[in-house]
This record gives structure tokens, sequence and C-alpha cells, in this order.
């Protein structure tokens, strides 16, 4: 469990639903300070096909037999139909990170004008691990899930899921790749680096192939040992046998995430006005915070008045005194800073079509023959490129070896006969000054 005096605040109770084909892999497991209990686990089948209201009381007799009727569910959307993106914004203040996030928001997407909704998890050191769906698609699950008489507190993805989850229990190690098994017998990748905090894929190859994938996306030696996910996840002291996480761990790793949102949020892509809390335990630490909190204001309104309310006599003489000067500082500042804005623009708008050229001349000289390219984007920041390789793992660490690009990645990749399509895409280097 979550080591130190977060132990003493991990109480609630979660239910995981995935999205997996036709079917829905729920998972209900209750977190105390000692130990996790998965409480139940099922299989609904077929629930595209079958009346909302049929497939919605096999989840609701669940709960009522678990006790878990006030539960909202944690819904793990399928990859498909998310677009996962890691974005750093360092030096931004945590409350101004879904507005920063927001104001890029254009370029995380390939959806046009359409309306789109996204929930981010921090990362640390800066970096935020983003998600965007089409809000038509959560939209259509809502309708369908209020129809079941399901209640949804949070729409994620797997990566976030899992990066919540892991962190109920022993910190993770610095950096691991994990494997696991999907439903449809694919491989599914997820791990941690140093160079890269997250990254979670799924792969129609060999474990050790995916492995050797996943190793070169996080910049770790090809022959760094894997490990299973559930070996990750904190370990559950009681388990019934049909949840079985060698098999598919993730349903497991969403009913955590939904268990303890305070402790180990997870990016949650529902609108603000429709998520809702899952535990009547998660009011818990509220409680215990605010009786803290009102403990430390009423002894600090006791002490030393006196003294304080003359500090701040003398503070108050101060800047009376210094304002006339910082009044004039400011002014010339933002002169300084509009001339300075208005200098980088026309530079920029100079450099512009030097820079795009520079760069398909680097692409030119890195992708050489047999690499072949049918798809060329540059925008201001990126470069995506699609095409084919007979390797295409070493053109990440060739573009990542250019001094235009780096942090590359690939966004899909197929094997096709003696070949890969693939399609990544590389940040562009800033040209210095």
């Amino acid at each position: 469990m979550i080591p130190g005096v977060h132990q003493l605040l991990a109480f609630g109770t979660g239910a995981g639903i995935q999205v997996s084909g036709d079917d829905l892999e729920v998972a209900v497991a209750r977190v105390r300070p000692t130990s996790v209990r998965v409480l139940g686990r099922i299989t609904i089948a077929r629930f595209r096909e079958r009346p909302a209201d049929q497939w919605g009381a096999e989840y609701s007799a669940l709960l009522r037999q678990l006790g878990a009727t006030h539960v909202r569910a944690t819904v793990l959307l399928p990859r498909s139909e998310t677009i996962v993106r890691q974005i750093s914004l360092r030096g931004v203040a945590d409350k101004d990170l879904e507005s920063a996030i927001a104001f890029q928001m254009d370029t995380l997407h390939p959806y046009g004008d359409e309306e789109v909704l996204f929930g981010w998890s921090a990362l640390g050191d800066g970096g935020v691990l983003v998600g965007v769906i089409r809000r038509a698609t959560v939209e259509r699950y809502l309708e369908l899930f209020t129809e079941a008489g399901v209640s949804a507190g949070s729409f994620t993805f797997a990566a976030a899921a899992i990066h919540s989850a892991i962190r109920l229990g022993p910190p993770p190690p610095a950096a691991f790749v994990a494997l696991s098994q999907t439903p449809s017998g694919a491989v599914d990748v997820y791990g941690e680096s140093p160079a890269r905090p997250v990254f979670s894929a799924e792969f129609d190859v060999s474990p050790e192939r995916a492995a050797a994938m996943a190793a070169a996306e996080l910049r770790l030696d090809p022959d760094t040992a894997t490990v299973t996910l559930e070996t990750l996840l904190p370990a559950p002291r009681v388990n019934p046998v049909e949840n079985d996480l060698a098999r598919n761990p993730l349903p497991y790793a969403a009913a955590l995430a939904g268990a303890c949102p305070l402790l180990a949020p997870a990016a949650n892509l529902l609108p603000p006005e429709r998520r809702a809390a899952s535990s009547r335990a998660v009011f818990i630490p509220t409680a215990v915070c605010a009786a803290l909190l009102l403990m430390v204001l009423g002894a600090s309104v006791a002490w030393s008045s006196i003294e304080q309310h003359q500090y701040m006599l003398k503070l108050q003489a101060e800047l009376n005194r210094l304002e006339p000067q910082a009044r004039q500082a400011a002014i010339l500042d933002a002169k300084i800073l509009n001339a300075r804005t208005r200098a980088r623009l026309l530079d920029a708008f100079r450099s512009r079509t030097r820079s795009d050229l520079d760069s398909l001349a680097e692409l030119t000289r890195i992708l050489t023959p047999p690499v072949w390219t049918n798809l060329v984007e540059l925008s201001g920041d990126s470069a995506v490129v699609s095409g084919e390789a007979e390797q295409a793992a070493p053109l990440l660490k060739m573009l990542d070896a250019s001094p235009l690009f780096h942090n590359s990645e690939f966004s899909g990749i197929t094997k096709v006969a003696n070949a890969e399509i693939f399609r990544l895409r590389a940040e562009r280097r800033r040209p210095h000054p």
C-alpha cells in the first residue's frame, strides 16, 4: 500500500469497467490502508447487441450483492477511440495546467473542427499525460450506460489507469517494461523510464518483439528484463478465482484508479458536470484534513496577534514608499516585453520557410532507401512521417541523433511480409538564435 501518511488515507471502493470489443469486463475492489480486496469480477457478454436494461441488470445485481450500489464506475475506453499524448509543461503552476493543455489542444489531435474532450494526469517534473476523445463518442457511451442504469464517474484510458493503479502499492521501479495479454490475444505493453515517463501500446507481435520496441521507445537497453503487469499492481489480499490478473489485469487497474481518485488521480475524459463521487469513504480524508486545518487556523489566530499586527504596519509603510518605483518599473517592463515579442514574431516569420526546407532535407538524409515515405507533414513544432522500412525501430534513434529532431515516437507500426509500415511523430528542435 501507499507508504507513510498517505497510507492512512487509502479508503475507497471502485468499480472498473473495461470496454473490450463486444464485452464488458467488470471488477470491483475495496482499498483500505492495510490491504486491497477484490470483491467481484464478471464478464458482460455482447453488450452492444443486447437490450441495455438486460445487461445493466447484471451489473446492478453484482453491485447489490457486494453492497456497493453507491459506487460510480471507472470506464476504460478502447485504445482505438482515444488519442494519448505526452507533453512537457515545465514552469506551469498546477492550477494552470488544464488551461495550458486546452490552449494547445488543436495540435494534439487530428479531428479538425470536431468537438473533443480531454483528460490529463500529471507525471511529475512538468510532464503531463493527455487523453483526447471525440465528444460524440463520449455522449454515445454515456447514453448507452444511462439507459442501462450504470452510473459512470470517470471515462479513462489504459495508460492513465495503470499509472494511477501502480502508485497505490509499493513505489514502482524507475525504469521498467511490463507486458500483459489482451482478451484478443495481442500483447499489451506499459513502461516507464527517466527518458519517457509513460509508454503504453498494444502490439500484434511476439512478446519479445513488443518488449524490444517498447525498450527503444523508452530509451532503455534492449536487454532490459521485462515483468508482468500484474506484479506491479497492488497484490489483493482477497481475489476471486474469476479475477485472473494474468489473463487481463486492466479491469482491476481501473477499479483501483476509481477507488482512491484523490491519492492517485487518473485522467478523466468525462465533462466536469457529468462526473460523480464514487465512494462514501472518500469523504473521510476530507473530514480529517478539514479538522486539522481548523486546528491550525485556530492556533495561528491565537499566536502573537499583537506582533503580527505591528509587522503588517511596518510592511505596509515600506510598500507605500516603494510603490512609485515599482509602478515605473512595471511600465518599462511592459514596453520591453512588447518590443521583444514583436521582434520574435518577425524573426520567426523570416525563418519559418528556411526551417521547413532544412527539416525536409534532414528527413531526406536520414530516411534513405530502402526506407520510403508516403507522407511527411510538418507543423510548427513537430513532424509526422508515414512510410515503410525493413526495421522501423532504429529510425527513432536516428531521428533523435539529428540536430533538428528529438523525442520521436511511433504512433502506429504494422508488420507486413518482410517490412514494417510505420507512422511516427518527432518534435522539431527550435533553431538556436
